[in-house]
């Protein structure tokens, strides 16, 4: 047994009936959306004409918003459906960001997730969904495609059907009769609000900190993807000309007139700012380790304070994540309802496990311990190893955003965590112990970490990006809105000029103290940017 659904899109009149059955059947809050219908005009007058889909979640055979989702609120039903349970939901917004669909919200009355479950309590007494019921033109079809004899698969047979981003190999059950490309793909039609529907697609959604959509045009778009990436892979081939994206682009002439509101920035302030402290919290044990490694002289007053300082930014990366939950009292749930599919659990239990190796090497430093002081070392830095890059692992599971999908991202974050460690480091001991005889250890290892940052960044903004999308991004970054926090903030001051002053080898306290300052202050700059800007895509 297989449930899924059929649009018939040479039926549908755009009525929202759908919408208005299931936020009745459901009680759906104001605001946001289990099932919509998107309108997108397409054309220039006189010879305009309006499409009409029917948006909803896609009930995928490997739904990405189950792997990622930290303690099994949501679900697969055996006969495909994917349900939630509200009971289990921490709010971290994880299925949001995986979902690339759009499919997900946060329920403002019980701050949890929830999304359309095929009306599952419907489908257990024998009845269809209460959208499909409502439909005046029967234009949303649902049954078992499993079962040769029922009308779903009849149709799926006869028809050839369209499905919204199978790129993301999520095999979604929802298929699309006549449907028109620029309807299905966001990024073909350019959101507007200058109609009487478009007010609706801004600043409602999650009540997020930040509801805004970036506009582009598509001519801007277009000269944007071929200047930043030189082309991009469209149906597996090279798009390279802006006349050929045009065309991807369906003229340049579509847009989105009516679609649900925007969810603003999911993630905001506090994700930067864990991954910000994670890397200090992280980076200065590796430091600390890596000294060891080389041979370096590091007494046990400077282990201790890298063991101080790495407790202390581990506490503020707990208190950060908690506060990111939109049901922070339920955050145990992590570990003690674990889905281990999901890197947010594994990085939880790592975070765990770490937290109490750098407690056992404080003590073991503070007591004397020489025999557990050694092995706590080598197993804190290894275990520092995976909570520094588990979070790349995370935002690879949010299948939503593209520009999250990067190879490198890992290796961007232990970078990081190398050139936070050091300039932490570095300023601590400038503060409290200006004698210290490894100045020269800490400033070649920022030197050499900056330049692999540096090396790090520029794949990832000038390498080939295989989706519009991530493409977008990348213009966003360099070119748009975050063009001047990026270029001067990140680059300049928090990378350029640090390795200019430790080339010349400044070793006032003033000078190691400024440069440690302004590293740290790029590092967040750069993190803030990854993490909010993939998230200005709309993805419906």
């Amino acid at each position: 047994m297989k449930y899924g659904f059929v649009i018939d899109n040479r039926k549908c009149i755009g009525c929202h009936a759908c919408t208005t059955a299931c936020k009745s059947e459901h009680d759906v809050p104001i605001g946001v959306n289990r099932t919509w219908v998107k309108q997108v005009e397409k054309g220039s007058f006189p010879d305009t004409r309006r499409l009409f889909s029917v948006l909803r979640c896609n009930q995928c055979t490997n739904a990405p918003c189950v792997t990622i989702c930290p303690t099994e609120s949501l679900f697969i039903r055996k006969d495909g459906i994917v349900d939630f349970d509200k009971d289990r939901c921490i709010g971290c917004k994880s299925c949001m960001q995986a979902c690339p669909y759009d499919a997900l919200y946060i329920d403002p009355e019980t701050s949890t997730a929830a999304k359309c479950n095929y009306c599952a309590h419907r489908i257990d007494l024998g009845l269809e969904p209460a959208c499909v019921n409502v439909c005046p033109e029967e234009a949303i079809i649902s049954g078992d495609m499993n079962n040769p004899n029922s009308t779903i698969a009849d149709l799926l047979a006869k028809h050839d059907v369209k499905s919204r981003k199978p790129e993301k190999n999520t095999v979604p059950n929802v298929f699309y009769i006549d449907a028109d490309d620029v309807s299905l793909i966001p990024s073909y039609s350019t959101p507007t609000k200058d109609n009487l529907w478009g007010s609706q697609q801004h600043g409602v959604g999650h009540f997020a900190k930040e509801a805004e959509k970036l506009s582009f045009s598509n001519t801007d778009l277009i000269e944007e993807l071929v200047k930043i990436n030189g082309g991009f892979e469209k149906d597996g081939e090279h798009v390279s000309s802006p006349k050929t994206v045009e065309v991807l682009m369906d003229k340049k002439k579509s847009k989105s007139v009516y679609n649900t509101p925007d969810k603003g920035i999911l993630w905001a302030w506090e994700v930067s700012a864990y991954v910000w402290t994670k890397a200090i919290a992280t980076g200065v044990i590796l430091l600390v380790a890596l000294a060891g490694l080389t041979g370096k002289f590091v007494s046990d007053t400077e282990l201790y304070i890298g063991v101080f300082v790495g407790l202390v930014f581990l506490t503020l990366t707990g208190v950060l994540l908690i506060k990111d939950l939109d049901q922070p009292k339920r955050f145990l749930y992590v570990l003690l309802r674990p889905h281990w599919s999901s890197w947010l659990v594994k990085g939880g239990y790592a975070i765990t496990i770490y937290g109490g190796l750098l407690t056992l090497l404080g003590l073991a430093i503070f007591l004397g311990w020489e025999k557990i002081a050694r092995p706590a070392l080598w197993l804190s830095a290894l275990v520092a190893i995976v909570v520094s890059v588990y979070t790349a692992f995370l935002f690879a599971q949010a299948k939503g955003r593209d520009f999250w999908q990067a190879p490198t991202l890992s290796f961007h974050m232990l970078v990081h965590s190398f050139m936070a460690g050091s300039a932490t480091l570095l300023l601590v001991f400038s503060l409290f112990n200006p004698g210290c005889l490894w100045f020269s250890f800490l400033k070649n290892t920022l030197l050499v970490s900056i330049l692999i940052n540096l090396i790090i960044v520029s794949i990832e903004i000038f390498g080939k990006h295989d989706s519009i999308d991530a493409s977008k991004v990348v213009s966003m970054i360099s070119t748009g809105r975050y063009k001047n926090m990026f270029w001067i903030g990140a680059v300049l001051l928090g990378n350029l000029v640090p390795l200019i002053l430790l080339y010349f080898s400044y070793d006032q306290n003033f000078m190691l103290m400024f440069n440690s300052v302004i590293i740290l202050v790029g590092i967040y700059i750069i993190e803030h940017i990854w993490v909010e800007a993939p998230q200005r895509i709309s993805l419906s």
